[in-house]
């Protein structure tokens, strides 16, 4: 059965960060502890209401991502034993499904997003300059219309409570430098592809995600956090895709829509989410992770 965890609490262990959704302990000057909570943030917002089993199927999809694309770039990821680093007395069924033990990088200051289809933001962008992140578009384009090829626009990484920024490639290159702005870049797009061509064939669009990336004391780069799931990614199933409506989606679009249809100014505190809202978004998680994954978490 899935476990429920909106907060993690493993005393002894130094808890270094706290995110919308991920707790972060360190174990080392070498290595990480991340756990996958429940919560959900929507608009940058975490919300009251945790989504049972939600931790564990992101970590799931994200350690399978990992495995697929470790041909492509190096990630994160030991593979070390989390039962042997949790304190005792611990539940590790509660964490064992939902952790990973990590090298521990220094993270690139920016969101790498990949962009394959005009939706979400890149289209309120494109309808207002014709634009995406100051990248000129075709005329005439049409919303969830699929993008001549796929595009790179970073984001500033926001705190928690605060709302990321996208940012152009020069302003991604002032902050970090060319070299690194170059080979983030190449990565996001590489693994975007690859991953959007493997989705399809399972019947899932991959319209856009966002990819997070960190380098080692020797300035390798490693992609790391969460890899392609549905909190960071907009997943559309192939044989309800239109073009010109907002497609339903395998993620917590779900839960967005359900918030637009409030009176909420989109800042902290979050509203309560209905039972059925949330009851539907798990099972749109589950559905995911096992048409592409063929994971279930039961």
């Amino acid at each position: 059965m899935p476990t429920t965890l909106s907060e993690s609490q493993l005393p002894g262990l130094n808890l270094i960060h706290r995110g919308k959704v991920r707790d972060v302990y360190a174990l080392s000057a070498q290595e990480l502890l991340i756990v996958a909570s429940d919560r959900l943030s929507a608009f940058d917002v975490v919300l009251p209401d945790p989504i049972p089993g939600k931790g564990e199927m992101l970590c799931q999809i994200s350690n399978f991502w990992f495995a697929k694309t470790a041909h492509l770039m190096p990630n994160h990821l030991t593979g070390k034993d989390i039962a042997s680093v949790l304190p005792a007395g611990t539940d590790s069924a509660l964490y064992a499904r939902r952790s990973v033990i990590t090298k521990r990088l220094k993270p690139v200051p920016v969101e790498a997003i990949a962009r394959g289809y005009l939706i979400g933001s890149g289209w309120k962008d494109y309808q207002a300059r014709g634009s995406l992140c100051g990248i000129a578009l075709p005329a005439g384009l049409r919303q969830a219309e699929q993008l001549p090829e796929p595009l790179f626009t970073p984001s500033t990484k926001a705190t928690v409570g605060d709302h990321d920024e996208n940012i152009s490639f020069d302003a991604m290159v002032a902050k970090v430098g060319a070299p690194l702005a170059e080979q983030v870049r190449e990565a996001t797009l590489r693994i975007y592809r690859w991953a959007a061509a493997y989705a399809a064939e399972r019947g899932i669009l991959i319209a856009d995600t966002k990819f997070e990336f960190g380098t080692d004391e020797d300035g390798t780069l490693y992609v790391m956090d969460e890899m392609l799931t549905p909190d960071s990614s907009r997943f559309w199933p192939t044989d309800e895709y239109r073009v010109g409506i907002s497609p339903p989606s395998y993620d917590k679009q779900f839960v967005r829509d359900y918030l637009e249809t409030l009176d909420w100014n989109k800042t902290a505190p979050g509203p309560p989410v209905p039972a059925a809202v949330i009851q539907a978004t798990a099972a749109k998680y589950a559905e995911a992770l096992q048409r592409l994954a063929g994971i279930s978490i039961d």
